[in-house]
Order: C-alpha cells, then sequence, then structure tokens
C-alpha cells in the first residue's frame, strides 16, 4: 500500500506541474510564443533534478501549452526539444557550480536555442529579410536562447535553489 500512495503522490506532482507549466503560458502569453519569448514556465525544465518522474509532468505541460497556443509544428519540435532538454537535466542533477544546479540548466538553453531557432527560421521566415537560412537559423537560434537562459539559467536555478534551501519545501518535491 505504500508504493501505491508513493505512486499516486508522484502522479499528482506531474499533474500539478504540467497543470502549472500551462497556465504560467497562457497567463503570460506574449511571452511565452514567438521568436523573442521567455518562457517563465520553462524555469520548471529544471524540476527533474528532484526526480526523473518530474520529466513526463514538464513535457506534458509544454505539449498542453503548445497545443493551446502554438502551432501544430510547435506541439511536435517544442515538445521534443523539451523532452530532450528534461532528459539531459536529469543526467546533470548532481552537478553543482558553487552549490548551484547551473549545469542542470543549460540542456533547455541549447535545445530549444538549435531545434526551436531551426523551427522558426524553416517555418516562419520573415518575408521582409533576405538573409540566408543558416543565418535565420542561427538569428533565431540567439534570440530563443537568450530567452531560455532568462528562464531556465536564472529564474529555474532559482527555483532549485529555494526548494533546496527549505527542508518543507524540498519534501515535497522529493521522493
Amino acid at each position: 500500500m505504500k508504493n501505491q500512495n508513493l505512486s499516486v503522490r508522484k502522479l499528482a506532482r506531474c499533474g500539478m506541474v504540467a497543470a502549472l507549466y500551462v497556465v504560467l503560458c497562457m497567463a503570460l502569453q506574449p511571452f511565452s510564443y514567438g521568436a523573442v519569448q521567455v518562457r517563465v514556465a520553462e524555469a520548471l525544465c529544471l524540476l527533474p533534478v528532484f526526480g526523473a518522474e518530474y520529466i513526463f509532468g514538464v513535457v506534458l505541460g509544454c505539449f498542453l501549452a503548445n497545443l493551446l497556443g502554438s502551432t501544430i509544428v510547435d506541439v511536435i519540435f517544442g515538445t521534443l526539444a523539451t523532452l530532450l532538454a528534461c532528459l539531459v537535466t536529469y543526467k546533470l542533477r548532481n552537478i553543482r557550480f558553487k552549490g548551484l544546479a547551473v549545469a542542470a540548466s543549460l540542456p533547455p538553453v541549447v535545445f530549444n536555442a538549435v531545434i526551436i531557432g531551426i523551427e522558426i527560421a524553416v517555418m516562419f521566415p520573415d518575408p521582409s529579410s533576405s538573409a540566408p537560412l543558416w543565418l535565420a537559423c542561427i538569428t533565431n537560434g540567439i534570440s530563443v536562447g537568450i530567452g531560455e537562459l532568462i528562464s531556465c539559467t536564472v529564474l529555474g536555478v532559482l527555483l532549485v535553489r529555494i526548494i533546496e534551501a527549505s527542508p518543507s519545501v524540498r519534501k515535497v518535491f522529493e521522493a
């Protein structure tokens, strides 16, 4: 019975993370979508630092947020970027820089910069630009990467720090 309660708690936490991701994206919609974005919900990509079960919650939240607020292309590629980012973030969960989960914050930055940068350049080209596709990919990647740095490396690392600093809060996030 104890294992069943633990599984129910993990499932409930994943559902809450997914819902929180969607709510943050919808509430902050002007900042959550587009070539220039700071998707605050992406800070949740660092939750796999506390357990693999959070991967599902964050990816589900990203999928639903993109389904509600973006294009089918972003549903596919944005969700893929988040899945890959969360998997690698989980692998880097124990690496700390001056006690901070900075290494774990970098996979969302890199995967989103590359995948979403290419997605935007290919699927939504700027008709007023004569720049070659490779330059558009790099430019969009840098823009997306800067937003991810703010969301994950600043807000996400801060979120992890706050959770780890408070034993009562940390207990909620760990199994």
